[in-house]
């Protein structure tokens, strides 16, 4: 009877990767531009739990303080060929990928053809752009025709925008899970609904988005699920691993409803893993290049956090990380190519535990600790 918890916080990097030039990423640094920029950016609760401890791992620094107390900390590197949402969380379920998801400016006839054939829609759109900035440009249009907004971005994404008013939630979903079924055959890593609502020059995304993701190979997650090990997914997690490997799923709508979903499945969860993705850094803040508000998520989790220790037991595992990063300083709209915290509390373990090189150590932590076979990708902290 053991649990553990592992929160990831989406985006949340801490310095650029060795091969971050090769993204055009070279200098970022979500967490280290963050303070750079609001030197009044106080997370207590992080950096006693390692936090930049981590970054300072992740910059080569000489000197790497040290918090003292009852975590461990890590900086850890990805080896997988990409930045995006579903490349880090599988990596970090222990699932590197050997290649990268396709990515598009544009769809090909082959993908759109078929879409609006199995469908029976029309698309507006086709070509790469922020998603509030295509709602700008093409909101007007979408809501005077009917026809949905087609788009990508940088990552693996194919996504659908239609107003909650002009297309109806459920109408929305049937059009992406035939957009789904097409995009398997083209190696897209995920196809999102990206519902909105508002008026004209106001249109803002609501919270009712959905992923539909590739579905992967054998994770960690499929390990545990099989030995009867309970593995329940808060927030998008069942939507990145296509529920593979999920025994019951709790979507939130916020990062506030994502941490009180987190609490209330830790007080009545014995024994399982809780796998939990808080989305806000990323969605709201780092691709909006929002830095006062990614700063202001931070301290909300922070905070948070601190009323959470207490609830860690003795014998508990608890894993915070993140997937990718999403510098809300550097230019464009995309993810940045990052190295990622890992902050660890299990019995027995503290202190510096220098450079991952993979994410799949997570994997392999959860795997020695459930006391499953050794995971064949990663090593474990334990």
């Amino acid at each position: 009877m053991k649990r553990a918890l592992l929160i990831v916080l989406d985006s949340v990097g801490i310095g650029h990767a060795p091969d971050a030039a090769t993204f055009g990423d070279e200098g970022a640094d979500t967490i280290g531009h963050i303070r750079g920029r609001l030197t009044d950016l106080d997370l207590p609760h992080l950096d006693a739990a390692g936090l930049s401890a981590a970054w300072a791992i992740a910059a080569g620094a000489n000197a790497i303080p040290d918090p003292g107390g009852d975590w461990a900390w890590a900086a850890m590197r990805e080896i997988s060929p990409g930045k995006d949402t579903t490349t880090g969380h599988w990596e970090i379920a222990g699932l590197p990928l050997d290649e990268p998801f396709a990515t598009f400016e544009r769809f090909p006839p082959e993908i759109v053809g078929a879409l609006e054939k199995a469908s029976g829609v029309s698309f507006l759109g086709n070509y790469a752009q922020s998603g509030t900035v295509i709602l700008a440009e093409l909101g007007d249009e979408h809501v005077r025709t009917g026809q949905p907004i087609l788009y990508t971005s940088a990552d693996s994404v194919l996504q659908i925008a239609a107003h909650e008013d002009v297309v109806p939630l459920d109408d929305l979903y049937r059009i992406c899970r035939i957009a789904r079924k097409i995009a398997d055959d083209h190696r897209i890593g995920r196809v999102i609904a990206r519902p909105f609502t508002g008026t004209s020059g106001r249109y803002q995304r609501t919270a009712n988005r959905r992923d539909f993701s590739l579905v992967p190979a054998r994770t960690v997650l499929d390990a545990l699920t099989e030995r009867g090990v309970p593995v329940i997914g808060v927030g998008k997690i069942s939507d990145i691993f296509a529920g593979k490997g999920i025994s019951l799923s709790c979507p939130t709508h916020s990062n506030l409803e994502g941490m009180d979903r987190i609490a209330d499945c830790w007080e009545e969860t014995e024994n399982g893993l809780i796998f939990a993705n808080l989305v806000d850094f990323d969605m709201l803040y780092g691709h909006r290049r929002d830095i006062v508000g990614y700063a202001n998520a931070l301290r909300e989790f922070d905070d948070w956090l601190g009323r959470f220790f207490g609830e860690i037991g003795v014998d508990d595992l608890v894993l915070i990380t993140a997937d990718h990063g999403n510098d809300p300083t550097w230019t464009g709209t995309d993810h940045t190519r990052e190295c990622v915290p890992l902050l660890a509390r299990a019995p027995g373990l503290a202190g510096n535990l220098g450079v991952r090189r993979s994410f799949a150590d997570v994997a392999a932590t959860l795997a020695d600790w459930f006391g499953l076979e050794a995971w064949p990708r990663g090593k474990s902290l334990l």
